[in-house]
């Protein structure tokens, strides 16, 4: 038995890892963007200086806005660091805290921080941001039963709910791997990666504001509640990719050995994982026609489809291989 010491080491880490890298990742991604586009483009690390920047700066609170739209970041930010403790981020064994959350409590707790963020946004009462939290919600509600259909898929296949459960089996059964209804929940989950983090191009005619999605939520933020909200998004983005990466896509790689030393090793693993999947994430969304934005409701709803189709390949013909 691993004595807890080292396991709240190991999870000190892995919150430590999901805090630190996910303005990097965003960076990384924006970094490449910008070289597909023969642009210049910010520096990798130009997240970080803007988190400095906004936690320096004067915070401004709308006029009519209650203590909830300055609690609000908080809260989003604290369900973030929450859900951070419990999946598989470093490890494919269970932490301390992983009892706490299975892959549905994880999606219902992303659901909890966008809520809570279009609340606030109501509750700034401006015309930009009751657009943005009209849109979020829209959105929204084809999207959480979208990533609850996914979950509920990969579930059928283990039997559980489990993360560290499906990440052990399909790390060890090439069979299940290569099932229909793992390649179909692969592909419903990427196309909902894509939309929850912002990565799915959207033609704004007219002003930009009238395009915006979730910078139109923020847009009476500022100083210390807008680096929370920001860092937040940042926070939100890593582990959904995370997520993707570790149970879905490469479940490998990871050290099973429970010390320091093999959590760091996994950290390794996982930014080099990550490095990959940005890179199919930008070429994807470069090479992507800009959808108008009322399309991307039909987006969610093929995705949906796709991890619906997942279930029903599993009872027709039992999750097995393809052939």
């Amino acid at each position: 038995m691993p004595d807890q010491l080292t396991l709240q080491a190991i999870n000190a880490i892995q919150v430590g890892t999901v805090l630190a890298l996910s303005p990097l990742i965003a960076g990384v991604i924006n970094r490449l963007k910008a070289i597909l586009e023969s642009k210049r483009g910010p520096p990798v690390l130009q997240p970080y200086y803007d988190l400095a920047k906004l936690f320096k700066k004067e915070t401004v609170i709308p006029e009519r806005a209650s203590a909830f739209f300055m609690l609000a970041p908080f809260l989003s930010f604290t369900a973030y660091v929450v859900i951070s403790l419990v999946i598989p981020v470093v490890t494919p064994y269970p932490l301390p805290y992983g009892i706490l959350l299975d892959l549905l409590g994880g999606a219902l707790m992303f659901g909890l921080a966008g809520v809570v963020g279009i609340v606030a946004a109501i509750d700034a009462h401006t015309n930009y941001t009751a657009l943005g939290a009209s849109r979020s919600a829209s959105f929204s509600a084809l999207a959480e039963p979208t990533l609850i259909m996914v979950f509920f898929g990969v579930a059928l296949i283990t039997g559980t709910n489990n993360p560290y459960v499906t990440n052990n089996l399909l790390a060890a059964s090439t069979a299940w791997y290569l099932s229909a209804t793992h390649i179909l929940v692969l592909s419903s989950f990427f196309m909902l990666l894509l939309v929850e983090t912002g990565r799915l191009p959207v033609e704004s005619s007219g002003l930009m504001e009238l395009g915006m999605l979730d910078d139109a939520k923020v847009m009476e933020h500022s100083g210390r509640l807008l680096a929370m909200s920001t860092w937040g998004g940042y926070m939100k983005q890593f582990m959904l990719m995370s997520v993707f990466l570790n149970v879905f896509l490469l479940p490998w790689w990871m050290s099973s050995a429970v010390s320091v030393q093999g959590a760091l090793y996994s950290v390794g693993t996982l930014v080099l994982k990550l490095l990959g999947l940005a890179v199919v994430i930008v070429i994807t969304e470069e090479t992507f026609a800009k959808l108008r934005l009322f399309k991307i409701l039909d987006f969610l709803a093929i995705s949906f489809s796709l991890g619906l189709l997942a279930v029903i390949a599993f009872f027709l013909v039992g999750g097995g291989p393809l052939s």
